[in-house]
């Protein structure tokens, strides 16, 4: 069975009145919701403030969402889902969280099964890698992570980003996105613009076994404003494809993907993503810059290795990279 888990908010129901894109009186809202029309203004006033959506507000007409939203519906989602996907497994949505990752980091704490998985409206503080700030408006992007466990020890998972990488890019292929790119370790690029990143954290021991959280954020729908606080070139799903993509179907076919992406790791690991990887990698042959901690280390990218290592030639030497504060930045001609 899905579960499906609302946060309890005032503002909630009113959200999904609203998210329709058309215009509702503040008297049949306040019927719809039972509360007075002054706690109807003081509801459309809390949701400005909290999640920055753009409500207008008309004497004649009532209240209307600047853009309709198509909010997270578990049914719409479990019906999408692949058909070797429709398992025991334990779905959660919420209209808003700390993070995605940090709350299945939780979970894993008190025993949540392998395989659960949360989405989220809005992310208060959601995270990309070392700790950056992940721009996660409400209603418009997808914030999925996913919990798994494995034998395995921690040092053998080191290429598990770039397996996901790949299975999120083909997921997005299916969606009609062409010419989709990777960017070692975890990002997914179209024409060298900011498209969705991915996030692993572990914990367990040393030689394991260990739980793996596996955080993906797809940009669907970026407004003007939630771009500005964006502080690289960035892309948006809509804009891609000139046309509105099913966040709930999308949020469907990611889950199908992430679960192969998971088990089929665990027996092959990253030798069965490799060549997948090859064909989405855009810097081959470039002058590149590895940034790792307060070090860089300039030189010509060759690739990766079977375990998923950064190459880098200098002065006709290749050396390997590989770790969690490694990134990777194409330098300006």
């Amino acid at each position: 069975m899905i579960k499906y888990c609302k946060t309890k908010n005032r503002i909630a129901p009113l959200i999904r009145l609203l998210a329709d894109g058309q215009y509702h009186s503040g008297t049949v809202l306040a019927q719809s919701l039972g509360m007075s029309r002054a706690g109807v203004w003081k509801a459309v006033q809390g949701i400005r403030s909290k999640f920055g959506l753009e409500i207008h507000s008309h004497k004649r007409w009532g209240y209307q969402l600047s853009q309709p939203l198509e909010l997270l519906d578990e049914e719409k989602i479990h019906r999408a889902l692949p058909a070797e996907a429709k398992q025991p497994l334990k779905l959660e949505l919420f209209q808003e969280l700390d993070s995605t990752n940090a709350y299945l980091l939780q979970q894993e704490k008190i025993g949540a099964p392998k395989g659960s998985i949360c989405l989220a409206e809005y992310q208060r503080s959601g995270r990309g890698r070392r700790g950056r700030h992940w721009v996660s408006p409400f209603g418009s992007n997808l914030y999925l992570s996913l919990l798994w466990r494995y034998a395995l020890a921690p040092q053998e998972l080191g290429a598990l980003s770039l397996a996901v990488g790949v299975g999120v890019a083909q997921v997005l292929e299916s969606f009609g996105v062409q010419a989709i790119a990777l960017k070692w370790p975890n990002d997914l690029l179209w024409q060298g613009r900011k498209l969705g990143g991915i996030l692993i954290e572990m914990v367990g021991e040393a030689q394991g076994p260990c739980s793996v959280v596996v955080g993906v954020g797809i940009n669907t729908r970026l407004s003007p404003e939630a771009a500005a606080r964006i502080e690289q070139p960035w892309t948006d799903l809509e804009s891609i494809l000139g046309t509105a993509c099913s966040r709930n179907a999308l949020a469907a076919a990611l889950i199908g993907e992430l679960l192969k992406t998971m088990e089929c790791y665990e027996k092959q690991g990253f030798s069965a993503f490799l060549s997948a990887w090859h064909r989405y990698d855009p810097y081959l042959g470039a002058p590149v810059a590895l940034h790792q901690g307060i070090r860089v280390f300039q030189g010509i990218y060759r690739g990766i290795t079977e375990t998923g290592a950064l190459r880098l030639e200098h002065n006709g030497k290749i050396q390997t990279f590989q770790g969690g504060e490694i990134s990777l930045r194409t330098r300006s001609p």
